[in-house]
């Protein structure tokens, strides 16, 4: 089997609000999909965080590097994709293209050999794994409505993130938060992401370690990226004095970057994103690095069902990832796959168990965002 061409198509249309003071429109692309061919005619999607425009650019330099190559051999590949373009700008958008192109050869291996990616990554661990409605903050009263809302249907782990939250004052901080917990009541976990990637955010180590210390007292279970996601120091300094978990590393590429951070004890929950960090042959030797120094690794996944998709079957293969991040409410993780996400009676979703990444696309659904026979017409 021989690699004949790479392509790329980016969803608009539903774009979900991002929660960056330069907010996004519906119109925008920040998600890409990534579609694998082959001379055998199978074809592994992957997903990248990334505008279509910047993964059009970067696949000028790595689908050359692609053509004629074996893909079922992923890491081999992935590797040389990164090693090839070190002078041409290692990490940023070519490492996010190659995330979505690195996750696509795992896909097509699965489908080659009939098996789910989980276990071609060592082994299933688990059969389901519990998923967290990941949503942003708003004024306290529709916040909790949401939140409400969801629990209604099945959810029972939750994240709220940006919104107001350390933008305004300490009082309306804890007031989302209490509503909060009222709103999912004291047996549901609750995780809170201040969103210290934002372009604008201001807020210091004090004001972390303050805001930690509350957050304790409503049972929360983690607080995400509550400083500069460059602040490695203040992190470690946190992690150390916070009586919560600390979470972050959403924004890094490859593993080497993820090596000080982890070695330093900056995380209790490292967060690398598969449509970001390389992909899964990334993500997955971040998840082994972690394991022996005790961090637990929980993906980032403010992204598309396929990589959802791909974080389950990662979820699968490590031991202590039992939590995978879903956006509610995104037609992008929804409504592009022929069978919907369900969550079942325990509020858990099954990790798919067919060929690949498990899931197939529903190119009548996907067309309404993008020109999906484009990308996967064979």
């Amino acid at each position: 089997m021989k690699i004949t061409e790479v392509r790329a198509a980016g969803l608009r249309g539903q774009t979900p609000l991002g929660g960056w003071q330069e907010e996004l429109r519906r119109d925008d692309v920040v998600h890409t999909l990534i579609a694998v061919h082959t001379d055998e005619g199978l074809i592994g999607i992957g997903s990248v965080f990334t505008t279509e425009k910047l993964v059009h650019a970067a696949l000028d330099l790595l689908e050359p590097v692609l053509i004629g190559e074996n893909p079922l051999e992923p890491e081999r590949l992935s590797e040389r994709l990164h090693r090839c373009t070190f002078w041409m700008g290692r990490g940023g958008s070519v490492t996010h293209t190659i995330s979505g192109i690195d996750t696509a050869l795992w896909d097509l291996l699965g489908k080659a050999t009939e098996q789910p990616v989980g276990r071609l990554l060592g082994g299933r661990y688990r059969d389901r794994v519990r998923p967290y409605a990941s949503l942003l903050m708003d004024e306290p009263n529709r916040l909790a409505e949401h939140l409400s809302a969801l629990k209604g249907v099945g959810w029972t782990s939750f994240k709220i993130g940006w919104g107001p939250f350390g933008r305004v004052s300490t009082k309306l901080d804890e007031n989302i938060i209490q509503a909060a917990r009222e709103a999912i009541g004291s047996g549901a976990r609750l995780m809170v992401d201040a969103g210290g990637s934002d372009s604008n955010w201001r807020n210091d180590l004090k004001w972390a370690l303050r805001t930690a210390r509350m957050l304790d007292a409503y049972d929360v279970s983690w607080f995400e990226e509550p400083l500069s996601p460059d602040a490695m120091a203040d992190y470690v300094d946190l992690r150390r004095a916070s009586p919560i978990h600390i979470a972050g590393g959403e924004v890094f590429t490859r593993r080497q970057s993820f090596y000080p951070w982890i070695e330093q004890g900056a995380f209790d929950i490292v967060q690398p994103d598969v449509t970001k960090v390389g992909g899964l042959s990334e993500q997955r030797r971040i998840g082994w690095m972690a394991q022996d120094r005790g961090i637990r690794l929980i993906p980032h996944g403010w992204n598309t069902a396929v990589g959802l998709a791909a974080d389950l079957q990662l979820a699968s293969a490590l031991a202590d990832t039992d939590f995978v991040e879903y956006i509610a409410g995104s037609d992008y993780v929804d409504n592009i796959c022929a069978q919907p996400w369900v969550l079942d009676s325990d509020g858990m979703l099954e990790i798919p168990s067919g060929p690949g990444l498990g899931i197939e696309l529903d190119p009548e659904a996907l067309g309404r965002y993008t020109d999906a026979g484009a990308l996967l017409a064979r």
